[in-house]
Order: structure tokens, then C-alpha cells, then sequence
């Protein structure tokens, strides 16, 4: 099986199966003398953990990481990174009535028809589960990025849950307040709405979809290469891996089928400082508006790479459903019983965010923004390796 890596110079590698014994990633790729915070790590998977609300799945996993190589000392080494989470709340017996029988809507039938086997336990590796394997490696990426000469800030939060939408609000607004409620929306009187439907839905053993808006800011102009190394393709593949995304857009998005181009074309102009926004200085050409979501020509340039992204509702629901038993050729209704999440944008933020930090290092270090190879690349007085007890380093 193939399709387990993201990335091109920042590699991610990653295994595990929602009922196996361990979720672990191989970061390849990153910079030497990265001083890397197993805390700043732990804070990101804790934001995707299950159990963390009554809207969430009450499987009780810690999600505990442990960094077991590519670094000493605090700092990375330039070798690759290994990471595990070990699964401590697998139960996969309540998964044997779907050894033979796909549940609906599952990636059941479709794994056994490809390679004539399966791990039934939990939906296996195309459980949502093996996610926190990308937020590790997000929040690596987090901090190279942080640690690099460029202000790139990142955030995303939920702006719908079935019906209910959020008005649009700032970068600003999401930082101060998609984490201070458990749906992780940015407009608070939105999110008291959204609690509610959740509710709603849960009492009924259903679940609703949603979607996510998010904003890249302080990523460099000039990166990405025309056609199939494009932001945006690379963008599309980042968001489109998270299990459930059914939509995927930038800029106006879809909204863009209804405009005109007279409408959509933005002028150029010349910065007067009045766009803090993007990465422009005092005299740079800037377009007058952003409805292109930062990316031209499929490059960036230099404005907030804006978008959203759609998940459908949660497939394992506990009301009874018909499946079809392939080993006994019989239909059977069932009933999916387990510890499920009724609507998965909420913690869907942090897996969405690690994505973006994930695509947006990896072009920063293709387009030479960053070095390959440490982080801290003017050696100084200093003709010595680095290490980071190296004097030039107190």
C-alpha cells in the first residue's frame, strides 16, 4: 500500500491503524537546529484529542507523544524525526457483525475489494484516527516555520455546521476566539447556535456536516511552479487527504461561477504601507483586493491565502442500517455501536491547520526560503559544526 508520504523536501511518513497498538511518523526532511518543544507538540495533539467535549468521541486516548529520534539535546539533528502515539482505548470488538458486512458509507468494501483483506478494527488505517500522526508533523513544521525569518501565521476555525453559518470574521477574530468554545468558531454567538444543533443531533443518534475557513498570512510571493506543483494543487491534495472532505476551495471559490471577470480582475497598485496583511512593502506592486485568496498563475503573491474546506457528516451513527454480508449473501440490518464524534469540524481544526503548515514549509524549503539543511545557516565567527551547546549558540 502506497500513499502513506506528504511532501516533497519536508517528508511525512506515517503508519498506524485506529485499533493497533501505536499512530507513528517519520519526519524527513527537517532542518538541523530547530530548537524543538515536545510540549509546544503535545499542546497541538491535545487540540485533536478525543474526550476533550460531550460533542466528541468519548474514547479516551491521551494521545501522549513520544520523540524517540532526529534530535539531541532539544534541537534536531537534520536526520529524520520519529514520533508515536500509542492507542490506549482501542476496542474493537464491537467491530466483529462488520468483518463481512461493509458498514454504510465506510471505507469497508472498498479496502477489501482492493487488497482481499482488511483491519476491520475501527475502519483500520482509513480511520480518521490516523490523523494525529499529521498533527505531530504539523506542529514540527509549526515550529521551523516559527523559527525561520518569515512571519507565517496560520489559522483556521469553523464557520458552518449544518445550516448554521458564521458571518465572516477576521484573522484577528478566529485567534481570539475559535479556542474559547467547543465547536471552535470564531464568532461566539455563532457557536452557542452550532452547540445547540449539535445537540440536537446527538440526542438523535445522527450526526451533521460542516465546514472550515482558514487564512495564511506572511507566506512569501513566488512559490509554487505552474501546473501540477501549483499552491493550489498542492493545497487541494493537503485538504482533500483529511477523511470526509467533500469540498475544497480558495479565494471565491465556487462563488467565482457567478461573477464576471470585470468583477473578479483586481487592479494593481503600489503599496503606501497600508497593507499589513501581506508580506508588500512601501512601494510594491500590490493587487487592490484579495478575492484570488493569495495565489495567481497557481503562485503565491504575497497576500493571505484564504479558502474553506467541506466535511460530510460522520458515517458511524448508531442508528440501525441495512448492509449486504458478502461471505453469507444475506442483508442484515445492523447497528453501529461505538464511540463515534457526531460532527467532525471541531476537531478537525488543528488537522487542518498541521496540513497547512505542512504544505506551506515544504514550498517555503523547495523555493530556498529556508534552508534545507539548519535553520540557523550564517555560521558567524565561528568555523566549527553547529551543535547546540556551541558557544556562538549561549
Amino acid at each position: 500500500m502506497n500513499g502513506n508520504r506528504f511532501g516533497r523536501l519536508f517528508q511525512v511518513t506515517t503508519y498506524g491503524e485506529s485499533h493497533g497498538e501505536a499512530m507513528g511518523v517519520t519526519v524527513s526532511g527537517c532542518p538541523a537546529g530547530v530548537e524543538l518543544d515536545e510540549e509546544a507538540i503535545q499542546l497541538e495533539l491535545d487540540r485533536r484529542k478525543p474526550g476533550q467535549s460531550k460533542i466528541t468521541t468519548s474514547r479516551g486516548e491521551p494521545d501522549e507523544v513520544s520523540i524517540n529520534s532526529g534530535t539531541i539535546d532539544g534541537y534536531t539533528t537534520g536526520t529524520p524525526i520519529g514520533m508515536v502515539i500509542q492507542n490506549k482505548d482501542a476496542r474493537s470488538g464491537k467491530y466483529e457483525p462488520f468483518v463481512t458486512a461493509p458498514r454504510p458509507s465506510h471505507g469497508d468494501f472498498t479496502y477489501s475489494a482492493k487488497f482481499g483483506t482488511r483491519n476491520w478494527g475501527g475502519g483500520g488505517r482509513s480511520s480518521a484516527r490516523e490523523t494525529v500522526n499529521w498533527v505531530a508533523a504539523g506542529a514540527v513544521a509549526k515550529q521551523v516555520l516559527e523559527q525561520s525569518e518569515h512571519d507565517v501565521r496560520i489559522k483556521a476555525h469553523v464557520n458552518q455546521i449544518g445550516e448554521i453559518e458564521a458571518p465572516d470574521v477576521s484573522f484577528e477574530e478566529m485567534v481570539e476566539h475559535s479556542e474559547d468554545n467547543e465547536v471552535r468558531c470564531g464568532h461566539p454567538e455563532t457557536a452557542e447556535r452550532m452547540r445547540d444543533l449539535i445537540d440536537d443531533y446527538q440526542e438523535a443518534g445522527d450526526s451533521i456536516g460542516g465546514s472550515i475557513a482558514f487564512e495564511v498570512r506572511g507566506v512569501p510571493r513566488g512559490l509554487g511552479a505552474p501546473r501540477f506543483d501549483s499552491f493550489p494543487s498542492r493545497l487541494g491534495q493537503a485538504m482533500f487527504s483529511i477523511p470526509a472532505t467533500t469540498h475544497v476551495e480558495y479565494g471565491l471559490g465556487k462563488e467565482a461561477r457567478t461573477v464576471t471577470g470585470s468583477e473578479r480582475n483586481e487592479d494593481w497598485t503600489f503599496d503606501e504601507g497600508d497593507h499589513p496583511e501581506t508580506v508588500s512593502e512601501p512601494g510594491d506592486p500590490v493587487p487592490v483586493g484579495n478575492d484570488h485568496g493569495g495565489l495567481q498563475g497557481g503562485i503565491t503573491t504575497g497576500e493571505p491565502i484564504w479558502g474553506e474546506a467541506t466535511w460530510h457528516a460522520p458515517t458511524s451513527i448508531p442508528k440501525p442500517q441495512t448492509t449486504a454480508d458478502w461471505e453469507t449473501e444475506e442483508e442484515r440490518e445492523e447497528q453501529v455501536i461505538g464511540r463515534h464524534d457526531p460532527v467532525l469540524p471541531p476537531r478537525g481544526v488543528p488537522v487542518v491547520e498541521a496540513m497547512l503548515h505542512l504544505t506551506v514549509l515544504d514550498f517555503m524549503l523547495l523555493g530556498g526560503r529556508i534552508n534545507p539543511d539548519r535553520i540557523d545557516d550564517d555560521p558567524g565567527e565561528y568555523d566549527t559544526p553547529y551543535h547546540p551547546s556551541s558557544p556562538r549558540n549561549e
